[in-house]
């Protein structure tokens, strides 16, 4: 019974508990003492807010500050994240007067007419865990500028959403090495932005002169859930904090057009479906496999936008029942797998009249063109790709060790 007691303590504690980012650790406890007479840039968007919600950008324009916010640098889908991801974002003026430089438009690396001035680069923006997400690439083309410089870096730390334990998925080619995938990481890396940082900064020689405030109360078994914090939806498609779960399970499929993954329907990457799907069937498939932390649930639907809009669709709602068991590269692998094994005509035809871009955009989202290899040339995949580069996945986690923060 003692025991029984103790362990419903220690789940209600872990449920309430609360964790300080790097921007509460940062004003609350006063760390910028090291900026005085400075004057910062800021590379941040909407997701940049401290445990009360209120923007980094308000919080270094306080009244009293050792600095002076001279500048502001907005990543992907801009500074208030409504921009789509094909859109570029043009440069703007914050309602104080200060210049926000975009870096999603004619440039994605801050320029010299950018950082004159600057003394330092403060960095905080919510990331989701996955390689291909552009806001880690942002912060390393601000790294190597800043080197170029002599300009410190400073990053404001926060959660990884998917947990600090979460390492799946392809490693990246240097052949394929863009801003869609910059860094050679597992495609789920396990890692939050302020150690990834710290890996980059070291494995890639670039030399900032770097600073990270680390979190409070964060540990790595935490899904975001389990923080305290409030999600802020990081881009359009991201809504909620097992989103980007789901973004890793779906997301590189989608880049094929095969199938819709939810994008276009209120479940972003959450759904998987075609006209021609038996959605009884695939779920049946999938469900066959045994894959842990996760079933699947056949479903219909008809999205309200995008390329499937208005078609009504069959196959399956992914629903995820235990994250610290759920890998979802794997899953990926799998729904690929058997979409080919029980569609082959369709998939065959999808792949051999897929366009340049489209093999491309998929080659460089997944960071490698072996897999796609795999695809079309072999008959049976769902193991193979599962099992692909474990090896190497097994050496980037030995070797990620000593970049660990928490």
């Amino acid at each position: 019974m003692r025991y029984l007691v103790l362990f419903l303590l220690f789940c209600c504690f872990n449920l309430f508990s609360t964790v300080k980012t790097g921007v509460d650790c940062f004003f609350e406890e006063k760390q910028y003492s090291f900026l005085r007479g400075k004057k910062v840039g800021l590379i941040t968007n909407h997701t940049g807010v401290n445990s009360d919600l209120v923007s980094t950008i308000e919080l270094c324009k306080q009244k009293g500050l050792p600095f002076r916010l001279a500048a502001i640098f907005c990543p992907e889908h801009g500074l208030n994240g409504v921009a789509y991801a094909w859109e570029k974002v043009a440069h703007s003026e914050e309602k104080s007067g200060t210049p926000v430089y975009s870096l999603h438009g004619a440039t994605r690396r801050p320029t010299h007419d950018m950082l004159k001035g600057i003394d330092v680069l403060l960095y905080d923006i919510q990331d989701v865990g996955v390689r291909c997400y552009t806001y880690a690439t942002t912060l390393f083309y601000a790294m190597e500028e800043a080197a170029k410089r002599g300009i410190p870096v400073v990053v404001l730390d926060r959660p990884n959403p998917m947990s600090g334990e979460v390492i799946d998925g392809t490693m990246l080619d240097e052949k394929y090495r863009s801003f869609v995938g910059y860094v050679n990481v597992p495609f789920c890396h396990g890692m939050t932005i302020g150690e990834l940082a710290g890996f980059f900064n070291k494995e890639h020689a670039i030399g900032c002169d770097l600073r990270v405030i680390k979190m409070k109360g964060w540990t790595r078994g935490m899904a975001f859930q389990d923080t305290g914090l409030s999600w802020i939806p990081t881009s359009p498609h991201i809504p909620e904090a097992d989103t980007p779960l789901y973004y890793a399970t779906t997301g590189i499929l989608g880049e094929l057009g095969l199938v819709n993954i939810g994008v276009g329907y209120s479940m972003p990457f959450k759904l998987i479906g075609a006209e021609w799907i038996d959605a009884e069937q695939f779920s049946s498939a999938l469900n066959a496999q045994h894959l842990p932390g996760v079933t699947f649930i056949p479903f219909h639907y008809r999205p309200f936008y995008g390329s499937f809009k208005g078609k009504n669709l069959h196959g399956v709602l992914i629903r995820i029942t235990n994250p610290r068991l759920y890998k979802p590269c794997q899953v990926q692998f799998a729904l690929i797998g058997l979409l080919k094994s029980l569609y082959r005509t369709k998939v065959d035809t999808a792949l051999k009249n897929l366009k340049p871009l489209q093999k491309t955009g998929f080659c460089k989202a997944m960071g490698t063109d072996k897999v796609y290899g795999i695809l079309t040339t072999e008959k049976f995949v769902v193991w193979k790709l599962i099992g692909f580069q474990q090896i190497e996945r097994e050496n980037f986690a030995a070797k990620r060790k000593s970049f660990l923060l928490y």
